[in-house]
């Protein structure tokens, strides 16, 4: 009987341990899958918090307890209450950072929208300058042809008026139609630029007297311009002509002596009124 027990003893010893391997095995990977689920939970929260497990044990009556005190209604609620607050919080959180972005997006855009309207000023200012510019070089290219005319014919003179005062023989005094005459046409040039005034005296005779006569003919008409009506000397050019035949006219004979006076201008005159024009029309503009 006891050989007996002595030899079950080792058999029940070695049939126990694959059974005892399997039953600690399934234990372990029953452990590691509960701890692999929380980890992928607790990834998954937004709290990043493990989520609330479910009381590992029950009364009598089950998860309900009929006959709950306020205590254990509390603790059980707790952890609840405290999850739902930190959800409330992170959303508040959330909304907050979105207006918070969408503000900043918003002030993004609205810069960027005033330097580009800026930008768009700039340009129209830029453009309305280079139009003015345009049109001054326009108009000093313009200028500077009817200059570059004038200068051209600056010694060419055209006849604008002509007068002639008749003298009686032997006399060089200025009679009162003589003044009268010399006086219309001193007035129109008064104020003037670019003429002069040609003074040619004729007389009868002969010779060298009749040039003398002539030349002083032509002297009286001369001061008398230049005392009463303050024309420059340099203006006037007198010629004693004696009595030789003017050009174009039918030769005859002259009694006594005669004084033509011809007003000759040039274009500068036309140039200095061309100029004026503009400088009062292109007052400078101020900038808006």
């Amino acid at each position: 009987m006891n050989r007996r027990i002595l030899v079950t003893l080792p058999l029940a010893a070695l049939l126990a341990l694959p059974a005892m391997a399997q039953t600690s095995s399934s234990s372990t990977q029953d452990q590691s899958t509960p701890a692999m689920q929380q980890s992928t939970q607790s990834a998954d929260n937004a709290t990043g918090k493990q989520p609330l497990q479910p009381p590992s044990r029950e009364g009598f009556w089950g998860r309900v307890n009929p006959f709950a005190r306020k205590n254990y209604v509390k603790r059980q609620t707790d952890p609840i209450r405290d999850r739902v607050n930190e959800l409330d919080d992170l959303t508040a959180s959330n909304s907050r950072n979105i207006k918070d972005t969408d503000a900043r997006a918003q002030a993004g855009i609205q810069l960027a929208s005033n330097k580009a309207a800026e930008a768009d000023q700039h340009a129209i200012d830029a453009g309305n300058k280079a139009t003015m510019a345009q049109q001054s070089a326009q108009q000093a290219s313009t200028r500077i042809q009817t200059v570059e005319t004038v200068v051209g014919n600056i010694d060419q003179y055209k006849a604008s008026n002509q007068t002639e005062i008749r003298f009686r023989p032997g006399q060089t005094v200025l009679s009162k139609n003589a003044k009268d005459a010399l006086d219309e046409m001193a007035t129109s040039v008064q104020g003037q630029r670019g003429y002069i005034i040609e003074v040619q005296g004729f007389s009868s005779g002969k010779g060298q007297i009749a040039i003398q006569s002539s030349q002083k003919m032509a002297e009286s008409v001369a001061r008398y311009l230049v005392l009463n009506h303050e024309i420059p000397v340099y203006r006037i050019y007198i010629v004693g002509m004696g009595n030789a035949p003017v050009e174009g006219a039918e030769t005859k004979h002259i009694s006594g002596g005669r004084v033509e006076i011809s007003l000759l201008k040039n274009d500068l005159e036309q140039l200095s009124s061309n100029s004026s024009a503009p400088n009062s029309m292109d007052a400078p503009q101020q900038p808006k």
